[in-house]
């Protein structure tokens, strides 16, 4: 699944629409200053908070289309009572007429800032997570040590890479790259995690180091890890097991939801003022 913001630019080559976001709020709203949607003749791509906020933009915003050309204009609404939305704050929607010759400009203004992440491992798992965060704002760097482990199509966000032996790819990783680690076989993990300790030691430029597996398995790492010169604490950089606490299930699609909302819990806290 394409990131919206390349779904409304496809679309938007052969199409007008009106795009519609978020100007300005004030008390409790469905979504954040920036968040938009872009509505065409049939059908929209994104969302400012769903409901009658939502259902009544993209009402004006195909009325505009059917009179083009209406150019841009802001409108205030009252999220209460009378539009059936008791949030009680107020947003400022600023409507757009574009077309294809407006991709360009669109295209920097709606891109998303991508955290950096990177994924050992092509199993069941690693295909799960790339599916899960495929529509999210990460790049994922997708590395195996096997050949011909990876699926075809995939977002234009993930990209694959064959590294031999796997933890080299650990050194060329983009500053601020949060790891998750699940390869085919423990030899290989504790690899990667010794090496991304031993980047952590000498950069200290990692995110997130992530290691799928039990307790019992960390319990073995952790020992062969100080035995090759890893103290205790840099051990405690990496989280394993991974994914949410109370979340027991192992089928590859509910492993993936649980760490990728460990993930983003982790992003909301450190980028939160």
């Amino acid at each position: 699944m394409p990131l919206p913001e390349h779904a409304f630019l496809d679309r938007l080559a052969h199409e007008p629409a009106v795009l519609v976001s978020v100007a300005a709020s004030r008390g409790s709203v469905p979504r954040e200053v920036g968040a938009w949607m872009g509505v065409f003749a049939s059908g929209l791509v994104g969302t400012i908070g769903g409901g009658h906020l939502e259902w009544d933009a993209e009402r004006r915003a195909r009325e505009a289309l059917a009179r083009p050309p209406a150019g841009a204009w802001e409108e205030a609404v009252a999220l209460g009572p009378s539009l059936g939305q008791c949030c009680g704050g107020t947003v400022r929607l600023r409507f757009e007429c574009v077309s294809a010759a407006d991709a360009p400009a669109l295209a920097e203004r709606l891109r998303q800032p991508l955290q950096p992440l990177a994924l050992f491992g092509g199993g069941h798992v690693g295909r799960a997570l790339v599916q899960a965060l495929s529509p999210l704002p990460y790049a994922v760097r997708w590395i195996d040590s096997r050949d011909e482990v990876f699926p075809d199509a995939l977002a234009p966000t993930v990209h694959t890479e064959h590294s031999d032996p796997v933890q080299a790819a650990v050194r060329e990783l983009a500053a601020g790259s949060h790891v998750l680690i699940m390869s085919f076989s423990h030899a290989e993990d504790l690899d990667i995690v010794a090496a991304c300790l031993a980047r952590v030691r000498q950069h200290d430029d990692l995110g997130f180091i992530g290691l799928i597996g039990s307790r019992t398995k960390w319990a073995t790492f952790g020992r062969r890890l100080r035995e090759r010169g890893f103290s205790e604490a840099e051990c405690q950089r990496v989280t394993c097991p991974i994914g949410l606490p109370g979340i027991t299930g192992k089928a590859p699609a509910v492993i993936a939801a649980s760490v990728v909302a460990q993930l983003l819990l982790r992003d909301s806290a450190t980028s939160s003022p």
